[in-house]
């Protein structure tokens, strides 16, 4: 009898929790207008600049992006820097090359074919500096989480006093859109975080739309020259359509004729 007790009682409280981690999943994302949506959606220029601004000061200290090279960002579709923009961007970090002549390594700045500089150089060294949690690489983070986009802004928006009853360990912080509501990331963006070089006013939320923007870009680059191949294919399909659709009627108008 205690043993069936038990397994009710487990039962009951594995219930429970996956109750509750739905309720926590279910909770509605923050929405905002993102140019790139749609089948005629582009990148901000403005913002994917901001983006990378925000990113470089607030977010790079900790996460990495190893899959974006500094020549991205001056390709098209993308932030677009001049060339000599993304030259400098890359000169401001040292990268480790060799060997040399001697067979020695050596330290340089970086180019513009360099991968983003890690801030780590390993993932031991990364957990150490973040209270033993691990910050994610944030190259394709926009297309790794469930939600996206809107998850990633709701994250960087959703950090609020614990309810009552919720009690945090130390460097725990409580974040309404988090799985789980918890996460060991202290809040990175206040309202004048950064100094925006076009002069937009770095509210938090501009800020979270910015980067976020550039975490979408990061993770898919090519989406613009996407985007314009599907309505190229829409619009051959439609022109075909109409072909098909007279040649087809005038076949049938012989075959009537003749009957």
């Amino acid at each position: 009898m205690k043993n069936i007790l038990k397994i009710s009682y487990s039962i009951i409280f594995l219930l429970a929790a996956t109750l509750a981690v739905n309720a926590a999943e279910k909770v509605d994302l923050l929405k905002t207008d993102w140019s790139f949506k749609g089948l005629f959606g582009k990148f901000d220029r403005g913002a994917l600049q901001r983006g990378y601004q925000v990113y470089s000061e607030v977010c790079a200290g900790c996460h990495s992006m190893k899959y974006v090279s500094y020549r991205n960002l001056s390709e098209p579709g993308g932030p677009e820097f001049s060339e000599e923009q993304a030259k400098t961007i890359a000169a401001n970090f040292e990268v480790t090359d060799g060997p040399n002549n001697d067979g020695e390594m050596f330290v340089r700045p970086a180019k513009l074919s360099d991968k983003f500089v890690m801030p780590f150089e390993n993932v031991k060294a990364a957990q150490a500096a973040n209270g033993g949690a691990y910050p994610p690489d944030m190259s394709v983070l926009a297309k790794a989480r469930s939600g996206g986009v809107d998850y990633i802004y709701s994250v960087l928006l959703g950090y609020e006093d614990p309810p009552s009853g919720v009690t945090l360990d130390d460097g725990v912080y409580y974040n309404k859109y988090m799985y789980g509501n918890k996460i060991k990331m202290s809040q990175p963006l206040m309202d004048n975080a950064v100094e925006y070089s076009d002069g937009t006013k770095a509210s938090e939320e501009q800020m979270a739309k910015d980067v976020t923007t550039f975490l979408m870009w990061a993770a898919e680059p090519h989406l613009e020259s996407r985007h314009k191949m599907g309505f190229k294919a829409i619009l051959y399909l439609i022109i075909l359509t109409i072909l098909v659709y007279f040649s087809m009627k005038k076949i049938w108008s012989r075959i009537e004729s003749e009957v």
